[in-house]
């Protein structure tokens, strides 16, 4: 009986440590999450309250102006935008159509390995150095102008490309192979099994992917410096071979302003534009996304 009630005490106290280190971890998850919502909420409201006053039609429609009381922000607006669909277009076929080939066709080779190995490297590299390589072939070797918007949209492109090929390869990885096989049971070719079975279901899993690196890709500044897209223009693109700046560049071109007005009211100005800007790209592709989820 003495035993019995010893172990009993024993598991009781064993009981109340786990139960008190499971709300100590619960705690000190909600209060890491509560930091990082509370700060990035502190400075979105710190910027949002500055720009009240400077955030207007006339802003979003004027071009740049020494007069921070006429300063526009329409030229940087329009070629982010420009570059952004360029990015889409050229990265979305490229990452998915590899993702295909290294998922669905590839053998489990020493070469394919060594891709997979370079992939991977490649998402990691810095965006300058993609800088550097869109100077090199796209302004050096195929002469497509400095600072244009095909030169921006495809060095950004090389940069993100990584990144869309690992998360599409993950998403068509994720789908069960017991799919593929009931496919090729109902008589499918290979190519009819991808585009009916693996890509419907993969596509949530892509989009997801994109989603984020073309987050990534609407706020780099370091690769259009490389290829000298210059900081400020004061007319929109009108084709592909036009100077192009994008709303990074003139938001850091404004920053370097010794005007308090341009340093504090425009800056934010233009940054919440660009976090609008971004939101709105996500939506959509969310919105997108979403549909093919209810699709499958």
């Amino acid at each position: 009986m003495a035993a019995d009630t010893q172990e009993a005490s024993v598991d009781s106290g064993f009981g109340q440590i786990s139960r008190t280190k499971d709300v100590a971890f619960r705690l000190l998850a909600l209060a890491a999450t509560l930091i990082g919502i509370v700060s990035l909420a502190a400075l979105l409201l710190n910027v949002a309250v500055d720009a009240v006053g400077w955030l207007d039609w006339g802003f979003l429609t004027n071009p740049p102006h020494p007069n921070p009381n006429n300063a526009g922000f329409l030229p940087a607006l329009v070629g982010s935008i420009a570059i952004m669909i360029m990015i889409a277009l050229v990265t979305f076929p490229l990452g998915v159509g590899a993702a295909i080939y290294l998922e669905e066709y590839a053998s489990d080779g020493y070469l394919t390995r060594f891709i997979q190995l370079n992939i991977a490297n490649l998402a990691g590299v810095p965006s300058v150095v993609y800088g550097l390589l869109g100077l090199g072939l796209f302004v050096g070797l195929f002469n497509i102008g400095y600072g244009s918007v095909l030169a921006a949209a495809f060095t950004v492109a090389l940069l993100i490309l990584p990144i869309v090929i690992i998360s599409a390869q993950e998403a068509i990885r994720s789908v069960p192979d017991s799919q593929r096989q009931a496919s090729y049971g109902m008589g499918a070719t290979k190519w009819q099994t991808i585009r009916n079975v693996v890509l419907p279901r993969a596509m949530p899993g892509i989009m997801t992917g994109t989603i984020l690196a073309l987050g990534r890709a609407i706020g780099e500044t370091a690769p259009l410096i490389m290829i000298a897209a210059p900081t400020t223009v004061f007319g929109v693109p009108n084709s592909l071979l036009s100077k192009v700046s994008a709303m990074p560049l003139q938001i850091y071109n404004w920053a370097s302003y010794p005007q308090t007005e341009f340093q504090y009211g425009v800056v934010a100005a233009g940054v919440v534009t660009l976090l609008v800007i971004l939101l709105t790209i996500n939506s959509v592709a969310i919105i997108i996304r979403n549909r093919y989820q209810q699709r499958t």
